[in-house]
């Protein structure tokens, strides 16, 4: 059951990103291009998740995936905010 969960979430996961993409080859904006990289991040972790054995003692680095993800996020953040001084 947890492998199917992280399945749904690594497609849901990769439509945000695709959806992200798409709004910013629309407008331009680089907020959009940010948040779609950070999605397009979180789904290679839920797929990793999903794909990787629990029995494996390296797996928490899988989170720094996620943590790499979330960082993108809060520089795109920071960038649109400073951009509009």
């Amino acid at each position: 059951m947890r492998q199917f969960c992280w399945g749904m979430l690594t497609m849901a996961s990769l439509v945000a990103s695709l959806f992200f993409r798409s709004y910013w080859k629309t407008s331009g904006d680089r907020l959009f291009a940010f948040f779609a990289v950070a999605f397009a991040g979180l789904a290679v972790n839920w797929l990793a998740l999903s794909i990787v054995d629990p029995a494996v003692e390296a797996r928490h680095l899988l989170y720094l995936i996620r943590l790499v993800a979330f960082l993108i996020i809060i520089v795109g953040i920071v960038d649109k905010n400073r951009s509009l001084r």
